[in-house]
Formats: C-alpha cells, structure tokens, sequence
C-alpha cells in the first residue's frame, strides 16, 4: 500500500492479502478520481466509519456516505458499501443486473480474483455521490 492512503485506512487494511488490499486501492482511487471529475460533488472527507474507510461530500452534501471494506461473507471479496435506506442498491440492478453483483440493499460485491468493471463502478460511484442532487428536499 502507498503512503498516499491516510494512515487509518491503511490500519483498517493492513492484515489483508497483498491481492485484496490492492483491489481495495483500486476502488478507493476510482472512488476520488469519480469525485475529481465532478464538481457538483468536490471534495471527499475520507474518514473511517464503522472501522470501514468511508468517502462522503460533506464541502458540498450532494450524496451519501460510500464505505470500502472486505467483504464479511467471503475472504476473497470486497465490498462498496452505500446507506441501506436509499435505494441506489435498486437502482445499480436495474441497470447492472448483468455486471454486478449484490448483497440486499447495502452493496455490490466484487472478487478480488477478477478485474473490477470500471466504467459500471464509476457510475454507481457518481450515483451516490450526487444521491442528494436527484431527490427533491
């Protein structure tokens, strides 16, 4: 792992294969590239939730929290979490039913054996990151 990473992310993954803490590199990069590209969302505050990296547009509130970790149920898989009361979970069926795979209303699960789909992970991404900006207040 890089030094890039803040050093309670890189506690929250230090005991995890070389192969699934790369992985979970891989997704935390997508997760601030997606925001950098967007300035609705600007900048993420990366914190830990739950013992779990977290990633939240807190400058701007324009989405929900997005949590990265292992995934509990399997050794070999890891998770990109979002809030289990918005329907973003729904939502990534319904487009990527095919593509992804999921876990109840709370996550898309990925093997760390496979190549991660980006341009349907970078979407989702989006999607929750600009959650706020789609739903009347």
């Amino acid at each position: 792992m890089t030094d890039e990473i803040p050093e309670p992310t890189r506690f929250a993954w230090e005991d995890l294969s070389e192969q699934l803490a790369g992985r979970l590199v891989q997704l935390r990069q997508l997760i601030l590239e997606t925001a950098s590209e967007n300035p609705a969302i600007g900048p993420l505050e990366e914190t830990i939730k739950w013992g779990e990296p977290a990633f939240l547009p807190s400058a701007t509130g324009s989405g929900t929290t997005l949590r990265i970790n292992p995934h509990k149920k399997s050794p070999d898989k890891y998770a990109l979490y979002v809030h289990c009361q918005t329907d973003l979970v729904e939502r990534y069926r319904q487009l990527y039913d095919d593509e992804l795979t999921f876990d109840g209303n709370r996550a898309v699960v990925f093997d760390s054996k496979e190549e991660l789909p980006v341009d349907a992970v970078k979407h989702c991404i989006a999607m929750a990151l600009t959650y706020h900006l789609r739903r009347p207040r």
